[in-house]
Formats: C-alpha cells, sequence, structure tokens
C-alpha cells in the first residue's frame, strides 16, 4: 500500500512539475508575456496539474490501461471528453479555492476567451485540457510507470517522502510566511 501511494504521489509531482512546465512555456514562447513562477506555490510545480492527473488516473486510466493499443485508441473520444470535463470542473473549483485562500487565481485572463464563465474557466483551455489528458493518459502515463517500477519500492518511498517534505516547507512558506 505505501508503495502505490508513494507511486501516486510520484505521478502527482510529475503531472505538476509538467503543468508548470507547460504554463510557463504558454506565457513565455506563445503570449509573449516574459517569465513568471505560473504556480501558486514558490517551487516550480503546479499542483492544480497534480490533481487533474490523478482524477484522470483514477476515473478514466482505468477503462484502457489493460487494452491493447487498437482497442484503447477507439477510446480516444470518450477519454478527451472525460478528461476534458474533469479538468474543468478541477479548475473551477480551483478558482473559488485560490480567490478564498489568496483573494484571486492565477487564470483571470480567462476574461478575454469568447467563451468563459466568469473568467474562472473557458472553452479554448478546456479543449487543451481534453487533448492533454490523451497524451497524459496514452503517452506519459506508461513512461512514468516504467520509470516508478525501475526505481524499485525503497527508491520510490524515499523520493516521495523527499518531495513531500518539500512541498509541505513550500505550503508553509507561502500561505504562512510570506
Amino acid at each position: 500500500m505505501k508503495n502505490t501511494l508513494s507511486k501516486y504521489f510520484l505521478y502527482f509531482m510529475m503531472y505538476a512539475v509538467f503543468g508548470w512546465c507547460y504554463e510557463v512555456f504558454l506565457e513565455v514562447a506563445v503570449y509573449r508575456w516574459g517569465f513568471t513562477n505560473r504556480g501558486v506555490l514558490f517551487g516550480p510545480y503546479c499542483p492544480v496539474y497534480g490533481v487533474g492527473a490523478l482524477a484522470f488516473l483514477f476515473t478514466i486510466y482505468p477503462m484502457i490501461k489493460e487494452k491493447d493499443l487498437k482497442e484503447r485508441l477507439k477510446y480516444i473520444p470518450l477519454v478527451f471528453l472525460g478528461c476534458m470535463t474533469i479538468a474543468t470542473a478541477i479548475e473551477l473549483v480551483t478558482s473559488y479555492l485560490c480567490e478564498l485562500v489568496m483573494g484571486s487565481w492565477p487564470w483571470q485572463t480567462y476574461a478575454d476567451y469568447k467563451y468563459n464563465f466568469q473568467a474562472r474557466i473557458a472553452l479554448s483551455p478546456s479543449l487543451r485540457f481534453g487533448l492533454g489528458g490523451v497524451l497524459f493518459l496514452y503517452l506519459f502515463q506508461p513512461a512514468f510507470n516504467l520509470v516508478t517500477d525501475r526505481l524499485g519500492e525503497k527508491r520510490t518511498q524515499m523520493l516521495a517522502a523527499v518531495l513531500a517534505v518539500i512541498v509541505a516547507a513550500d505550503m508553509v512558506y507561502t500561505f504562512l510566511l510570506k
């Protein structure tokens, strides 16, 4: 059980870091606003991406995990819609939590999108979340499974523990000391 918990925490962190990199890429290379830390915490990770990835892993991934490639490909439209819906719901809830805790949420630029709800969610990012979910579950998650399997139980637990301490310290710094 501990190893499973450690693996899922590592998946959470991998996707949180990946999400942070994606956000920074959009900001620097696509929108050309310049670099800022796109996460709500100090470190280079966006926990909302980790939460979304875990939601995908627990709800959608079991549907395709054990199937062969040809069979999995048939599920792409359903996986896309499921990931889009789940991620959009998480983003909406997270915007309210961020507003409650910090007074605002980092993606208020959604007001610039034609189809948005209170600048909290918007159609264009939701479509990207669906596509991202498909990429995560079909490409990245099998690779992440290999990485965590090769680490072994002891190293997986140690790495997860170190990362948990770092994130906990970051949360104390961000929400209590800053």
